[in-house]
């Protein structure tokens, strides 16, 4: 799109942002607050459609989150705290500030250098009272959280060396949740089960595997091959909550090669 265009449709969607906001009864009613739940809901089905591959879907969303950008833009303009222009200068700032191979005199050999440079300017930035860790949002879901407190680490050097040793840690962590498993120790068990998933989701990070996206995958598989057991059962005449669990099991396995 020709850099024009793209000007054009960028403020026609601010000044449809600004309408609303005076015209419309419940866009006028919102705050930031109001609006959080409604964001969350718009980044899940971005991300739905990006699991998915639904190019279609991602444009679409992707118009939805940029609309929520504006909107806490323009409260932001209204009380007083900052502009979209703000915004703007600000991430553009930062992103010159953080790149410092690409607008600066920095050498890089590859990603591993960028994300440690990333991560080290982060530091240097505002009051210095910032911690490695303080990028995490405390709000993130505690797996992706875990996956980015290792990613975080690692740019300082905290880091197995290789994967074998994390699985050693891995195993580690298991034998010590069968220990307390064993004690019927409810408070320890879920402890030591919260190390056994730090543990392979750091081990999924080795294997250059998203843990999150590698259990959605695995979420929407078992749920549509549970729906064909639904379907299956129904029209065969069967109760499927009267079935045996063998009986389910041959189902199941069934629907496992459709």
């Amino acid at each position: 799109m020709p850099q024009d265009n793209l000007s054009k449709a960028f403020l026609g969607l601010v000044d449809i942002m600004d309408t609303l906001r005076e015209k419309c009864p419940w866009d006028k009613k919102q705050t930031i607050h109001s609006l959080r739940s409604n964001t969350i809901e718009e980044l899940y089905e971005l991300t739905d459609a990006i699991i998915d591959e639904d190019w279609d879907g991602i444009k679409e969303e992707l118009g939805d989150m940029l609309l929520h950008v504006l909107f806490y833009a323009k409260i932001g303009t209204e009380q007083g705290h900052f502009t979209l222009q703000d915004s703007i200068e600000a991430i553009s700032k930062k992103l010159i500030h953080r790149h410092p191979h690409i607008y600066g005199d920095v050498k890089v050999q590859d990603e591993e250098d960028v994300k440690r440079n990333w991560e080290q300017l982060k530091l240097k930035e505002g009051d210095g009272t910032k911690t490695i860790l303080s990028g995490v949002p405390n709000s993130l879901p505690a797996m992706v959280k875990a996956f980015r407190i290792q990613q975080k680490v690692k740019q300082v050097g905290f880091e197995w060396e290789n994967k074998e040793q994390v699985w050693e840690k891995v195993e580690e962590e298991i034998g010590e949740l069968k220990v307390e498993i064993e004690a019927n120790n409810q408070e320890k068990m879920e402890a030591e089960f919260g190390d056994v998933l730090f543990s392979l989701i750091n081990y999924a990070r080795f294997l250059q595997i998203d843990p999150e996206s590698a259990l959605e995958k695995t979420n929407k598989k078992f749920k549509h091959r549970f729906e064909l057991m639904e379907t299956y059962a129904k029209e065969n005449g069967l109760d499927l909550a009267a079935l045996s669990l063998a009986e389910k099991e041959a189902i199941w396995q069934s629907m496992k090669l459709k």
